[in-house]
């Protein structure tokens, strides 16, 4: 599902259930992380990681340890960059080589309407009333989750370039819907407008982030690219 989000220069693996953890062994760099770690962390944290050595060589990069760094971000070998998301019962990465793209995030999320109070946090007043519209054209989609997972792939595409937080306002976030898209596999694009100063790329200040969204086999799923200027 990720893959069909991104562009060619971008090499995607994802696993369902466990799958993507049999076979992985771990880094002691990554073990270390993990000695007071509940069994389900691990197996997300590796399942995860194992995606990302499958990309990473499906990209010509040798395997490597990928760390936490500031704020949680994915460490990725030097000229990589790349982003990851697990949630239950899947997992995925997404790298590229930095020569093709500034940045990327992606984010996976179970197909579900967002626990209580969690909209009024995320969500700006137009957004909502666009979720409303949107849900009334298309009413068996969960569009506040899907809003929710593309603040999140805004956010990991943003951070790499940064170095900063940004908040879930700071991000006006507007949901198209492919033409003839069907009931089985709803998709679209994404336009995240930055309500605060952009990153510099290439010597340009960006104020927008674009990206795809999918909604099938009982996900949604979400990535946001950022080129070259």
């Amino acid at each position: 599902m990720i893959e069909e989000l991104l562009p060619e220069s971008v090499v995607a693996v994802e696993s369902y259930g466990d799958d993507g953890a049999e076979g992985t062994t771990l880094y002691p760099e990554e073990q270390a992380l993990l000695t007071r770690a509940v069994a389900k962390r691990r197996r997300e944290f590796t399942a995860v990681r194992g995606c990302a050595r499958r990309a990473m060589e499906k990209l010509g990069v040798a395997p490597a340890p990928i760390l936490p760094g500031e704020r949680g971000a994915p460490q990725w070998p030097a000229g990589v960059i790349g982003s990851m998301t697990h949630c239950e019962g899947y997992t995925a990465a997404a790298v590229a080589r930095a020569t093709d793209l500034a940045s990327l995030g992606i984010d996976a999320e179970p197909h579900l309407v967002l626990p209580d109070g969690v909209l009024d946090a995320v969500a700006l007043p137009a957004e909502v009333d666009r979720l409303g519209s949107l849900g009334v054209r298309i009413p068996d989609v969960h569009w506040d989750r899907l809003l929710f997972s593309a603040k999140e792939s805004v956010y990991k595409a943003w951070f790499p370039l940064t170095a900063k937080w940004l908040d879930f306002s700071e991000a006006d976030i507007d949901i198209f819907v492919d033409p003839g898209a069907g009931v089985h596999a709803l998709s679209g694009r994404l336009r995240a407008k930055l309500l605060v100063p952009g990153p510099l790329v290439g010597g340009d200040r960006l104020g927008i982030f674009d990206g795809r969204w999918t909604v099938q086999r009982g996900l949604v799923t979400t990535a946001v690219t950022v080129p070259h200027a």
